[in-house]
């Protein structure tokens, strides 16, 4: 399946659903940041995807992470809750999700990197490095606020 996201552009199809749904801001000892070039749009994002019935959402980015990229991981905290109505993910399959993602800090506990299914790529990047990245608006600014380090989390 196949996705293009949308920010704020008037051309945008109209959400018809959505869905819990987290990103997980991983930072190793070296101070890298765990991202993937997704199979879905080629383009890098940080590990995530929904919650499913029967987990509570810190156990969704447990899986998520270790089935995206092989790290097995440990929630510390919430950099921040985002919704902004104006970012929208149309998926071939006719689903247009408006954007309800929780993006979670996390650190790596064990694991070896590995390339899955929705992914073409899995590497520990540098801060320094992320402005060379395709990836979406709203996944840099997850980036941006994760850096960021505030003391408390950021909802938008």
């Amino acid at each position: 399946m196949t996705r293009t996201d949308y920010f704020n552009d008037p051309a945008a199809p109209k959400a018809n659903s959505i869905v819990p749904a987290v990103t997980a801001f991983v930072i190793n000892k070296a101070g890298e940041v765990l991202l993937e070039r997704r199979s879905d749009n080629g383009r890098w994002g940080m590990p995530g995807g929904v919650q499913e019935i029967g987990e509570n959402i810190s156990e969704t980015v447990k899986r998520e992470v270790l089935e995206e990229t092989g790290i097995s991981v440990e929630v510390i905290g919430l950099v921040g809750v985002f919704t902004d109505p104006g970012h929208v993910i149309e998926f071939s399959d006719g689903e247009v999700r408006q954007e309800f993602s929780l993006c979670f800090r996390a650190r790596p506990v064990s694991g070896e990197i590995k390339v899955s299914s929705e992914s073409f790529e899995v590497r520990w990047v540098r801060q320094s490095d992320i402005d060379s990245l395709d990836m979406a608006p709203t996944t840099r600014r997850r980036l941006e606020e994760g850096f960021r380090e505030a003391p408390t989390p950021c909802i938008s």
